[in-house]
């Protein structure tokens, strides 16, 4: 039987608001060593906000990081697991959809995070290897991904 994503993932995962700025998940990053961020509202999952948001939605385009909010750059409609699926489930979604990081959900609610990391390290090696390859090729990128912030 396969181990499950609640068995590996990160549980109360650092998280932020819609009105957080920018400079201030930037900060979290960096301090936690983290690239991305869940963006909740009373616990529920509204999007994520990523490293890569961070350079391409308001460093490339001359936003001042410190009036730039959360809402402003984050990915909404986001590809998530829950925490009862198998990893060799997320594998394959994260393997197709050339994700690194997923939030996990359960009823709305965000309730851990899981990364390429997570997965790799509970498969065996060669899927661990193929997980990493199709992830790394290239147009990964925002594969899938709707390019708004949130309302």
């Amino acid at each position: 039987m396969s181990k499950t994503v609640a068995s590996v993932m990160t549980g109360d995962p650092y998280s932020v608001t819609r009105k957080t700025p920018a400079t201030e998940v930037a900060a979290i990053m960096r301090d936690q060593n983290i690239g991305s961020i869940p963006v909740v509202e009373e616990g529920y999952l509204l999007g994520l906000v990523t490293d890569r948001d961070l350079a391409l939605r308001v460093v490339a385009e001359g936003l001042n990081p410190r009036t730039t909010m959360v809402e402003q750059i984050a990915t909404a409609n986001l590809h998530s697991a829950s925490p009862d699926e198998s990893l060799d489930d997320v594998y394959e979604r994260m393997s197709i959809w050339r994700i690194r990081r997923l939030p996990v959900v359960e009823n709305g609610r965000l309730v851990g995070m899981i990364a390429q990391a997570d997965v790799v390290h509970e498969l065996k090696d060669k899927k661990a290897g193929q997980l990493v390859d199709e992830i790394s090729q290239p147009g990964g990128g925002f594969f899938g991904r709707q390019e708004v912030g949130i309302d």
